[in-house]
């Protein structure tokens, strides 16, 4: 039997939402009745991406665009006053937006990076917390962070990312602890390898990429890559009513890769 979420008359805000897996998670929400806020650096992508919620909403809904860096506290602030004034209520965040690079702790510029990083990665999700808990309470709403199965082991010049993921992990937990009482669900998914664009950013070549994906699809228990629909229908899943009695979790959606303990170092 197929479960059909149905999220009509939620507002889900997705934090990262203008490419790659935030989009993939934008659309599914969207498609199954959500009102959605799509954000990003990109006004181009954005615009795309709302098109694309607003052509498969299944009652015509338009997705609230908003520009926005999650590094800066009143872009986030922005973010938020503007969810509310559109729809007057929040259900879902979704921290998605993140950050990798490349780099040895004895780098001249691994410091600055790091710092750059941890703002992206960590920082912002826990300040967008801090700023959407009042609605979030109102609502019984959840919290779905967005992490990395490099939170559970380390990987070759990703250290930054590593820590970072790992303190993510952490803060969901305590999150989920802390807001309990107010009836405020949180919960971690720990993706696995998904060629979205993250890593070209960080310095690896697309022919690197190409190569680490026919590689995941050779050895991972799954046969083949993460794509942006595997980590949307997990967030669907635990933003649901059915997983109710569900948080401080984290779910692993990586294809196997930490079972088979497949090598992340690329």
């Amino acid at each position: 039997m197929s479960i059909k979420y149905d999220f009509t008359g939620k507002v889900a805000l997705i934090t990262g939402s203008s490419a790659g897996i935030g989009a993939g998670i934008a659309l599914q929400l969207a498609q199954s009745g959500a009102s959605v806020v799509v954000t990003g650096r990109n006004a181009n992508n954005v615009t795309e991406v709302a098109k694309q919620c607003l052509n498969v909403s299944p009652k015509g809904i338009k997705p609230l665009e908003v520009l926005a860096d999650v590094t800066k506290r009143e872009d986030l602030q922005r973010l938020v006053d503007q969810t509310i004034g559109r729809f007057g209520k929040l259900d879902i965040v979704v921290n998605n937006a993140g950050a990798l690079f490349l780099g040895n702790i004895i780098d001249h510029n691994f410091y600055d990076n790091y710092k750059t990083l941890m703002s992206v990665n960590l920082d912002s999700v826990v300040y967008l917390t801090h700023i959407c808990v009042e609605y979030l309470e109102k609502t019984g709403g959840n919290i779905i962070n967005i992490s990395s199965i490099a939170s559970m082991r380390t990987v070759q010049m990703a250290t930054a990312y590593c820590v970072s993921k790992s303190a993510l992990d952490m803060f969901g937990q305590c999150m989920a602890a802390e807001l309990g009482p107010k009836r405020i669900r949180v919960n971690t998914i720990n993706a696995g390898y998904s060629p979205t664009g993250i890593h070209e950013s960080a310095g690896f070549s697309r022919d690197n990429v190409e190569a680490y994906t026919e590689l995941c699809r050779q050895r991972l228990p799954a046969g083949r890559e993460g794509r942006p629909i595997d980590f949307a229908h997990a967030v669907q899943f635990l933003a649901s009513d059915h997983a109710k009695f569900i948080t401080g979790a984290n779910l692993l959606v990586d294809g196997g890769n930490i079972a088979a303990n497949f090598c992340t170092n690329t």
